[in-house]
């Protein structure tokens, strides 16, 4: 069994992969093997989470999530532990092995209630695995409501119930209020036979906590992933002989009139990261020749840059005034990181999507860093259909136009052809303004540097997130702060 953190590099797995690899094991096995495995898994965990837990809670579907449940029921009651078990489905009905699970909890002596336990130490949810396709509804929605609302920590086995495994996406009626969210007990997640996307983004988090995995001892069986965990970047030491020529030239072009601000955090990102020169383009004519608080930045007007010979970070702070100079920086930049206004004006101009593919066909390094606003802009479709598939929305944008970053919890980078990465590093902390802007800075200093786009973007992701998973609790994170710390 494997904890999973931000620095864990895995595969990760859709619902059809995980059917297949689940037929090919229990074929190599006998009868019941997997789900004894996975009851005998889920019952190790829960003892390792409550280990002095006078009563468990394990809440039971009618498929083989609910066996998984009754299956670690025996196993808890085989330790000593007082599990009750409450069963939401027709017995009747139950697949093979689930009954098979139920007989020997009965057998065990297992309390199978009608009614949840009064209080509880540990609750387990067994009511709905991967194959659902319906939201919790009536006494299931009633039982996965108060698991979640309760201080007592709640383990789910396999997925929450009512997340969806690819996208993480949960039902309405099982996604707690933010009441909930905020007064509720730790969140365990045991992911059995495969790691799925869906624990790892959109609202996956959030219902998942802290995942563990165990493969069941099917390691061996192999499919094609959907996605994977990349881990902390392998960062090399810089040579003693370098120089700053060594490490690029980051051109910063944005901050029109009322956001030069969004522009220089770039631009300080970008030099905090390692470029060896930062230059910033302001569009606001007004603006300050200089910044007297870090004077190693470049200011310059944007039309006097020689863009092919620089990595160009374009659209912080932008406004409508940058669209006038996205025709010639889309065609020119030698490598480029479009976000924000920059997003905003391709999205409305067939002529600069045309371009920006172009570009992309040429080979040239591109980075695109929408959220999912500025992403459904550019699809044509809504930010809520974007959060409804991430990976989905990801991987069309890449096909257009490079490498991309959505951001977000989990935020995930895809390119055209390559395997997706979910990122896991990163919390609430960063839902500040500028810190998007700080996220461009970095990933125009690792093109800067010569990394190719997709690991430009993936490792300035995980460096981005892990300076917020470091921030300390008492000290305000601030995106012109995180602009100023070094990652690493």
């Amino acid at each position: 069994m494997q904890r999973i953190t931000s620095e864990t590099v895995c595969d990760l797995f859709d619902i059809a992969a995980t059917r297949r690899i689940e037929v090919a094991c229990a074929a190599a096995f006998p009868a019941h093997t997997l789900m004894q495995r996975a009851g005998l898994a889920t019952a190790r965990l829960a003892m390792a989470i409550a280990p002095h837990a006078r009563t468990v809670w394990i809440a039971c579907g009618p498929g083989n999530n609910g066996g998984d449940g009754f299956e670690a029921a025996f196993e808890l009651q085989r330790r000593g532990f007082a599990p009750v078990v409450t069963f939401c489905g027709d017995e009747a009905r139950l697949p093979p092995d689930a009954m098979a699970s139920l007989r020997r909890a009965r057998e065990a002596g297992v309390a199978i209630a009608d009614e949840p336990p009064a209080r509880h130490d540990l609750a387990i949810d067994a009511l709905l695995g991967i194959g659902s396709t319906r939201a919790p509804e009536g006494t299931m929605a009633a039982w996965l409501q108060r698991m979640r609302s309760d201080a007592a920590p709640l383990l789910s086995i396999d997925v929450p119930s009512g997340l969806n495994a690819d996208t993480g996406t949960l039902a309405a009626n099982a996604s707690p209020g933010d009441k909930d969210a905020t007064h509720c007990g730790a969140r365990y997640c045991l992911s059995l036979l495969t790691l799925k996307p869906g624990l790892f983004t959109a609202q996956g988090r959030d219902a998942v906590g802290e995942v563990w995995f165990d493969d069941l001892g099917c390691a061996t069986v192999t499919e094609p992933s959907v996605a994977r965990l990349a881990g902390k970047p392998i960062s090399a030491p810089r040579a003693h002989a370098s120089h700053k020529g060594s490490y690029g030239d980051v051109a910063v072009i944005g901050g029109a009139p009322g956001m030069v601000g969004a522009a220089l955090l770039a631009a300080s990102a970008a030099l905090h990261a390692g470029a060896g020169r930062v230059l910033v383009g302001v569009l606001d004519p007004h603006a300050a020749s200089v910044d007297a608080q870090q004077p190693e930045l470049m200011l310059r007007e944007a039309e006097s840059l020689d863009l092919s010979a620089l990595t160009v970070v374009c659209g912080c702070g932008g406004g409508t005034a940058v669209r006038a100079l996205l025709p010639r920086v889309i065609s020119v930049a030698k490598s480029l990181v479009l976000d924000a206004d920059a997003l905003n004006a391709i999205a409305v101009d067939v002529g600069l999507q045309q371009l920006l593919e172009a570009r992309v066909r040429r080979g040239r390094p591109t980075v695109l860093t929408p959220h999912p606003l500025e992403a459904a802009r550019l699809l044509g479709v809504s930010a809520a259909e974007v959060q409804s598939d991430r990976l989905g929305a990801a991987r069309m944008l890449a096909a257009r136009f490079g490498v991309v970053v959505l951001k977000g919890s989990g935020s995930v980078v895809a390119g055209d052809g390559a395997a997706s990465i979910v990122n896991l590093t990163g919390n609430a902390r960063l839902a500040t303004a500028g810190t998007g802007d700080v996220l461009a800075g970095m990933v125009g200093a690792a093109l800067a540097a010569g990394r190719p786009p997709l690991d430009a973007a993936r490792e300035a992701v995980w460096h981005h997130g892990a300076l917020a998973d470091r921030w300390p609790e008492n000290q305000p994170l601030t995106a012109g702060a995180l602009a100023r710390r070094r990652p690493g």
